[in-house]
């Protein structure tokens, strides 16, 4: 199994704060990963590193074969320039917390704009795809719907459907539920729960959704202090976790 993902050795500080400790991780293609842990814990500081949002203060970051924060120059290893950085990018696709959808746009329109300024579509090729993703995300009678028209559970829907429609390698999911009213979550979970069973693509959520993690997850890693505390089989991890600091997380939520 290719690996897609590697943190080699990484650690990062925000001032006094390391939240990522000499961390190593590996992603194999396609793998589905659930991410938990308390606050602070550095979840969220991988996906922003991942997504270029966060740089690293030493190790190396690895995506589909290639040095995310490094490039080679003249066959030395240097700081990634702005130019590396960019083409990176276009492997990795992110759903935040917050829907960040442009308001002036419609639902249609924020799914299909992306696609033609960042990869160049044709406006009907690009049409196509809105169209296909939001049929999937189970919004295809909202195409016309401006985000004010939508609930908290249908705009990250499009969110979803706008990450997708650039086919990233990666997909990353940090917190998506945690914006939505409680009666609002199972409908965005559904539909992450249809994209892990239905493609190849390799996703990374960091979430606070117990049974959504053991539905979702090929592979659940708990983090503490910036590091893996415990990953595994999430049948295994949240039946019979080896490590009593998982225990005492655990109970929390069951």
């Amino acid at each position: 199994m290719k690996e897609i993902i590697e943190f080699l050795d990484v650690s990062k500080s925000f001032g006094d704060l390391k939240v990522l400790r000499n961390l190593e991780l590996h992603v194999n293609s396609g793998e589905k990963l659930a991410l938990i842990g308390p606050s602070g814990s550095g979840k969220t500081t991988i996906l922003r590193i991942l997504m270029t949002l966060e740089s690293i203060d030493s190790g190396h970051v690895m995506v589909d074969g290639d040095y995310l924060w490094h490039e080679k120059v003249n066959g030395e290893l240097a700081p990634a320039s702005e130019k590396h950085l960019h083409k990176m990018r276009e492997s990795v696709g992110m759903v935040f917390q917050q829907f960040n959808l442009f308001p002036h746009l419609t639902a249609m329109d924020n799914i299909t704009q992306p696609q033609i300024l960042v990869q160049g579509k044709d406006k009907s090729d690009a049409k196509g795809k809105a169209q296909e993703l939001l049929k999937l995300v189970g919004l295809d009678d909202k195409q016309q719907h401006y985000p004010h028209q939508l609930s908290g559970g249908q705009q990250q829907r499009v969110a979803i459907a706008r990450a997708l429609a650039l086919e990233p390698k990666i997909m990353l999911f940090d917190e998506v539920t945690s914006a939505l009213d409680p009666e609002l979550v199972d409908e965005v979970l559904s539909v992450l729960r249809v994209l892990a069973s239905d493609t190849d693509t390799t996703m990374l959520t960091v979430t606070h959704e117990m049974n959504f993690a053991r539905e979702f997850a090929d592979r659940v890693l708990f983090f503490e202090n910036g590091q893996i505390v415990e990953a595994g089989d999430p049948e295994k991890l949240f039946t019979d976790p080896d490590e009593q600091r998982t225990r005492d997380f655990l109970k929390k939520f069951i």
